[in-house]
């Protein structure tokens, strides 16, 4: 497997990626600079909108336009007329917290996790924004929500709390949203890097970007072994997620946010949107947010 280059944009911390296949488009956002990028791979036409405030995630909206977790609450945009709506700011009593990853389950909830801007451990939460857009805890004490799957048969969810170095998975109720009985299935050294965003193929296996790992790795999580690796020219790997006509390239998102003159020297694509073709694996459809 190879890299590619897909857009010569460099973002400070560029996250969230999201495959429209409605418009045959790749979405991403850039957090600390509050855009959101959408690539057009057929065309080349790359366009960038912007919040007015750190953004954390976005996710498709079946009604159109996008749901998203800002850095103040989970908000409607309507990319085409530039607006956006807050819809709710459960963390308006904590203004030191701020979204980040987040992303839609199977059934249309849009699930979004906060961290602390100052490293303040077990300070954010992992929340769920219902299809009726009011809002409900999932997951407390989370130190920094990250990397979020669901598996092909809907009966698992999977969660990243990028500073415990694990993956957890939880039984799923698709009906209800509920989750139970964690279990840690996949423990990612220190040495190696620390997981970030991931993604699931339709063989259940999760494809992990590891920040400060210069990979994503492609884990099985009923085994917790690593499968197969793929280097990336830049160290802070953030996310993933497979697109393209058939589901089988990974576009992968990249940060340089913190990096000194010497490093972004030695790794001059930092904060690229990156596109690894041929993967041999299919990704799942692109869950939308159904409220």
């Amino acid at each position: 497997m190879t890299w590619d280059i897909v857009s010569t944009h460099r973002c400070a911390l560029g996250e969230s990626p999201v495959w429209d296949k409605n418009k045959n488009r790749v979405l991403w956002v850039d957090i600390l600079t509050g855009e959101i990028h959408h690539f057009y791979p057929e065309s080349g036409r790359h366009d960038t909108d912007r919040t007015g405030q750190k953004t954390g995630a976005i996710a498709l909206r079946k009604s159109g336009g996008l749901i998203a977790a800002l850095e103040n609450g989970f908000y409607e945009i309507d990319i085409d007329n530039r607006l956006q709506n807050l819809i709710s700011n459960p963390e308006k009593h904590l203004p030191d917290n701020r979204f980040n990853d987040g992303k839609c389950d199977p059934t249309g909830r849009f699930w979004a996790g906060t961290m602390s801007m100052s490293d303040k451990p077990g300070a954010g939460k992992l929340y769920a924004l219902e299809k009726d857009l009011s809002v409900t805890v999932k997951i407390e004490n989370v130190s920094c929500s990250n990397g979020l799957a669901w598996s092909p048969d809907q009966k698992i969810f999977y969660h990243i709390d990028t500073l415990t170095q694990n993956v957890v998975a939880y039984d799923f109720e698709a009906l209800t949203g509920h989750i139970s009985n964690p279990e840690i299935v996949i423990q990612i050294s220190k040495e190696e890097g620390y997981p970030d965003g991931m993604t699931i193929d339709s063989e259940g296996m999760l494809w992990i970007a590891i920040w400060n790992g210069w990979k994503i790795a492609r884990f099985n999580p009923f085994t917790g072994k690593k499968i197969s690796e793929v280097k990336l020219p830049t160290a802070q790997i953030t996310s993933c997620t497979f697109g393209g006509k058939d589901l089988t390239d990974l576009y992968v998102t990249s940060a340089r946010t913190g990096l000194t003159g010497e490093q972004l020297n030695k790794q001059p694509y930092a904060g690229s949107l990156f596109m690894i073709g041929d993967t041999h694996c299919r990704g799942l459809e692109t869950f939308e947010f159904m409220g």
